[in-house]
C-alpha cells in the first residue's frame, strides 16, 4: 500500500475501530492522541466536539512528523459529546458520574455531537460535525442500578453505550445511529473519499474463480 493510502486513526476507541472495519476501512495504525478534554468556559457542545477532534488530529500529526520513517498519509480523529441543552455530560469514569448522566437523561431528549477531523497527505484539514437527537424512556431506579452493574457505561460519553444494553432505553433516534456509537460512517467515508482515499480498496470482491 502506498504511503498516500495509509490511514492513522488518532483514537484508541474499540468502537471507532470496529465502525471503520464495518465500512471496509482498516486503519494502518492506531495512535491515540490524549488531550485535555475539559470544556472551555461557556463552550457550546458543538464547538467542543469540533475543537477536540481537531486537537487530537493535530497532536497526532505533530507526534508522527517527528518519526523518521513516517510517510505522508491520512490522519483521522473524532470526539463525541452528549448534551442536554447546553449542558455537557461527562465521559463517565465513575459510577457516580454514570448515575448522574442516566438520571438526567431519563425520560428526556438529548443530542449527540461528533466532530470528525481529517488531515490529508498534503496537510489539508477538513472537518465535519454530525448531530443526532435521542430520546430515552423513563428509567426506573432498579434499571439504572442494573445498567451500572453491567459496566458498559465506563468511559462512554453520557454514561451509556447505545450499541449495548442501553439500546433498549431509546424511544426515538433522529439522525445517524453510528454517530451515537462514536463515528458517523457516512460523513467519515465522504471526508476520506473527498480527499482521494480509496475507501473501497479493501472491500471483498465476491467474484468466484
Amino acid at each position: 500500500m502506498s504511503s498516500s493510502q495509509t490511514l492513522v486513526l488518532a483514537s484508541g476507541s474499540p468502537r471507532r475501530i470496529e465502525l471503520l472495519q464495518q465500512a471496509g476501512i482498516e486503519p494502518d495504525r492506531i495512535f491515540p492522541a490524549g488531550i485535555d478534554e475539559t470544556p472551555l468556559r461557556a463552550e457550546h457542545p458543538r464547538s467542543l466536539a469540533k475543537r477536540l477532534s481537531k486537537e487530537k488530529a493535530e497532536k497526532a500529526l505533530a507526534a508522527l512528523t517527528k518519526e523518521a520513517d513516517h510517510g505522508a498519509g491520512y490522519i483521522l480523529a473524532a470526539d463525541t459529546v452528549v448534551a442536554v441543552g447546553r449542558r455537557i455530560l461527562p465521559k463517565a469514569e465513575t459510577a457516580d458520574e454514570a448515575t448522574y448522566c442516566l438520571q438526567l437523561l431519563s425520560g428526556r431528549a438529548h443530542r449527540v455531537y461528533t466532530g470528525v477531523c481529517l488531515i490529508a497527505p498534503g496537510g489539508k484539514l477538513r472537518q465535519r460535525l454530525v448531530e443526532t437527537r435521542v430520546r430515552f424512556k423513563r428509567l426506573p431506579r432498579e434499571e439504572i442500578a442494573g445498567y451500572l452493574a453491567s459496566g458498559e457505561w465506563r468511559g462512554k460519553a453520557g454514561g451509556y453505550a447505545v450499541q449495548g444494553l442501553a439500546g433498549s432505553f431509546v424511544i426515538k433516534l433522529v439522525g445517524s445511529y453510528t454517530n451515537v456509537v462514536g463515528l458517523p460512517l457516512y460523513e467519515t467515508a465522504a471526508l476520506l473519499a473527498g480527499e482521494g482515499f480509496k475507501i473501497h480498496a479493501n472491500w471483498p470482491s465476491g467474484e468466484r474463480s
